[in-house]
């Protein structure tokens, strides 16, 4: 068996472009809170479903808890952890209490999450 070089043609800086630039220790730090936060299914559920509500829409936890065979407190557990890591916040209303997504949150997720885009490439 040859074991050749291969010269790489036509190949340019940008085929390898990666994130804009890389994160610093705080960012990364902040970054892994919110994906450990979203790293647990009831907690993606969750996300998803006050998420779904739109901009500036929010969610009883009266209608979150049903869609789980959990008990309250397991779901409050959980929505604190996505409260803490930044991702939504809440208002207690009488005796329940609504929850929102956080303004800007899922864009700048997507902002980390998209890879640039390479001229001439296809996914």
């Amino acid at each position: 068996m040859s074991k050749q070089e291969l010269e790489v043609i036509g190949q340019d800086a940008a085929c390898c472009a990666g994130l804009s630039s890389p994160l610093d220790e705080d960012q990364a730090a902040e970054l892994a809170k919110v994906f450990k936060a979203l790293g647990d299914p009831v907690r993606l559920r969750l996300m998803s479903m006050i998420a779904s509500r739109g901009e500036g829409g929010e969610v009883c936890v009266c209608e979150l808890t049903p869609a789980f065979e959990l008990s309250q407190p397991t779901i409050s557990h959980h929505l604190k952890l996505l409260r803490q890591a930044g991702l939504i916040d809440c208002e207690r209303r009488g005796t329940w209490v609504y929850y929102w997504v956080l303004p800007g949150v899922l864009d700048r997720l997507a902002a980390f999450l998209t890879a640039p885009q390479i001229a001439g490439a296809t996914a």
